[in-house]
């Protein structure tokens, strides 16, 4: 985890923070996700000149991780119309970093050393106090959790799975590109199938909102991508999920919510594990 390794990954976590709050700020959800990933997949078409076409080792993982992408953003848009931002978005994001370890040591076999380990462990005990933090005094929605903890696992099995792509693809523009191709087709299908000829009537008042959250959404993976062929997987991804006290603070900010003692300390814990994480690198 270089300074600059850490740098990118810092600011792919506010830039995914700030595409998440766009896409749950915009009501209808349906509205948003297909501005957000058929965005995605036009950004994606006007990179492909750019990049290699992934080397055929690769296109296992980016099929798998488009069908992963594809489940994710369902279950995004489920647990953002049953609860909270505040809540929903620290719980999917702040399940993935464990298990992505898990993964990794299982599929990459990386092992993380003693520093990295506490750093990770020190991180996810941060993630998970900002988590809880957005249940507190609240009767907990189980629906809405149920749907946060298992887009969590989604991300998780997508970011084992595009580490692994990526390092594999000789190309992380084009692996990027390809993936948001792949990723982003269905859910504007399905809208078009939906709305059919009122299609354009219905995303017109949100387009410019909705296309900044896909120009984000992509800036956002593409440098988690770079940085996942630079260094292992499991400290990106808990370094990643700095996003959830970005995300808390919007939370707080755009939409009323609390942020509280409790997540100010969470947050330093965070911080202190991030400087962990530097310490080994």
């Amino acid at each position: 985890m270089t300074p600059l390794v850490t740098a990118a990954v810092l600011l792919a976590a506010v830039t995914h923070a700030s595409w998440n709050a766009i896409a749950h700020k915009i009501t209808d959800k349906l509205v948003g996700f297909t501005l957000i990933a058929g965005g995605g997949v036009l950004i994606g078409l006007i990179l492909m000149p750019f990049g290699e076409v992934p080397a055929s080792g690769a296109w296992p993982y980016l099929l798998a991780s488009g069908v992963v992408h594809i489940v994710y953003f369902a279950l995004l848009m489920k647990s953002f119309r049953l609860g909270d931002f505040g809540q929903a978005y620290p719980i999917a994001r702040g399940t993935a970093p464990l298990v992505v370890a898990l993964l990794a040591a299982v599929f990459a076999h990386e092992v993380p050393d003693g520093w990295v380990a506490a750093g990770i462990a020190v991180s996810c005990a941060g993630l998970t106090g900002v988590a809880l933090w957005g249940l507190r005094g609240h009767r907990p929605n189980w629906k809405a959790i149920g749907a946060a903890l298992a887009t969590g696992l989604s991300i998780a099995a997508y970011t084992v799975l595009d580490g692994l792509g990526v390092r594999a693809s000789g190309s992380p523009l084009g692996y990027i590109a390809w993936l948001m191709v792949i990723e982003g087709v269905v859910i504007p299908l399905y809208a078009v199938r939906r709305w059919r000829g009122d299609t354009l009537t219905v995303l017109r008042p949100f387009a410019r909102l909705g296309l900044l959250g896909a120009a984000l959404s992509v800036a956002a993976y593409a440098l988690v991508l770079w940085a996942q062929t630079k260094a292992e997987l499991a400290p990106i991804a808990a370094l990643r999920e700095s996003s959830i006290i970005v995300g808390a603070a919007i939370g707080a900010v755009l939409f009323k919510e609390r942020f509280g003692a409790g997540r100010i300390a969470a947050a330093a814990l965070l911080v202190v594990g991030i400087g962990l994480m530097l310490h080994a690198g």
